[in-house]
C-alpha cells in the first residue's frame, strides 16, 4: 500500500525550518493523493519538550491518524538536533487510513532523511503524547535494554533501513534471482500447494527475530467470515489467502500488533516486500491484492470485497464506451 509515496517538497523545506526554528516544537503531517504532506506547525511555548507536548492537543483527534515531527532538545542552542518521527494511528480511525499511515512510517523517515530522527515511535492514544504518557515511554523504553533511549532507537532505524535495502541475510529460496532471505524448506512446498488450488486456502508465515528466518506457521482451509479469527493476533504474521472468485485470487495479508516491540516491527517491514516476491518466484503465487493491518480484526470481509469491488469499477471505466460528440 505504501509503494510510490513520497515526501512533498514543502515538507521537505518545513522540515529544514523546523530544525533551526526557536519559535517551533514541532510539524504535522498527513498523507494526501499518494504524498506526505505538511500540516500545521506547533509552536514552542515551553522552555522543555515535555512541557511542550501539551501544544500537540489541537491536532489529536480521535478519528484522524497523522503524523508529528517533534524537535527533541529543549533549546534551539542545544547540540542535539534530532528530531523524533511520532505515528500516532486511533483505534476509531478508519482502517484503510490506519494501514496507510502504519505501513508508511517508514517510508516517511527514510524520504525525509534517517540521520534526521534519534526516535521513531507509534501511538493510538491521546495520552501517550501527554507529559505523562512520554514519561512512561521512556522508563518502559529504558528498562528493555542497556542502551540509551536515542542509542538503541536509532540502531532499530538504521539496522531497519539496511534491512530494507538489501533484505535479511541466509540462504534463499529464490533460484538464480537476488532475494536473499533465510526461510524454513517447507514454505516453499505450502505456497505451491496454495496456488494449485490445494484444499487449504490461507498460508501463515512469521518472522523469528533473533535468527531472521521466515517460518511457516500454518496451512489451513478456512471461510472468509473466519478469516479474521483464524490469522494470529498477538504477534505478526505474513498471510496468504487464496479468495474464492474466479481466478482464485491471492490475497497478501500483512498485520503487526502495535503491542510488537520496535525491533520486530521494523524487521516485518523491512521484511514484506522481499517474501511477497519469495511467494511469487518460488511458490509460483501471482499475488493479486495486498493488505497492510495493525490487527487481524481489521482484515473483514467487507475490506477485502472492497478491495475487489474497486478493481471492478476500474475495469468498467475503463473499457467505458466514448461519449458521443456535441454539436458545434
Amino acid at each position: 500500500m505504501q509503494s510510490g509515496i513520497s515526501a512533498s517538497q514543502e515538507l521537505r523545506t518545513a522540515l529544514d525550518t523546523l530544525l533551526t526554528s526557536s519559535s517551533q516544537r514541532g510539524l504535522v503531517a498527513t498523507i494526501s493523493n499518494e504524498t506526505i504532506v505538511r500540516g500545521p506547525t506547533i509552536p514552542s511555548s515551553s522552555p522543555t519538550f515535555l512541557a511542550d507536548l501539551a501544544n500537540l492537543t489541537p491536532h489529536i483527534k480521535p478519528t484522524e491518524a497523522l503524523y508529528i515531527l517533534l524537535r527533541r532538545a529543549d533549546s534551539v542552542a542545544s547540540p542535539d538536533k534530532s528530531l523524533v518521527a511520532v505515528t500516532y494511528v486511533p483505534n476509531a480511525a478508519p482502517v484503510r487510513q490506519k494501514m496507510l499511515f502504519a505501513s508508511t512510517r517508514l517510508t516517511l523517515v527514510r524520504e525525509l532523511g534517517a540521520d534526521h530522527f534519534a526516535e521513531s515511535i507509534f501511538c493510538t492514544e491521546a495520552a501517550e503524547l501527554t507529559e505523562g504518557g512520554w514519561e512512561k515511554h521512556v522508563q518502559h523504553t529504558e528498562s528493555e535494554n542497556p542502551l540509551t533511549e536515542e542509542e538503541q532507537s536509532l540502531k532499530d532505524i538504521k539496522e531497519a533501513e539496511a534491512l530494507e535495502s538489501r533484505g535479511t541475510q541466509g540462504q534463499s529460496l529464490v533460484q538464480g534471482g537476488r532475494l536473499a532471505i533465510r526461510a524454513d524448506a517447507d514454505i516453499s512446498s505450502a505456497l505451491k500447494t496454495l496456488g494449485e488450488g490445494g484444499s487449504d486456502n490461507l498460508v501463515q508465515l512469521r518472522m523469528d527475530v533473533p535468527t531472521e528466518t521466515l517460518q511457516l506457521v500454518s496451512s489451513s482451509q478456512v471461510s472468509l467470515s473466519e478469516l479474521a479469527s483464524a490469522i494470529d493476533a498477538t504477534e505478526p504474521r505474513f498471510s496468504f489467502y487464496r479468495h474464492s472468485d474466479a481466478e482464485s485470487s491471492i490475497v497478501f495479508i500483512s498485520t503487526c500488533p502495535s503491542a510488537a516491540k520496535i525491533r520486530e516491527r521494523m524487521l516485518y517491514a523491512a521484511s514484506r516486500s522481499n517474501v511477497i516476491t519469495l511467494a511469487q518466484n518460488e511458490g509460483g503465487l501471482k499475488v493479486a491484492k495486498r493488505i497492510e493491518a495493525t490487527n487481524p480484526g481489521e482484515v473483514t470481509e467487507q475490506v477485502i470485497a472492497d478491495e475487489f469491488r474497486a478493481e471492478e469499477k476500474e475495469e468498467k471505466k475503463g473499457f467505458a464506451k466514448p461519449k458521443r460528440p456535441g454539436r458545434r
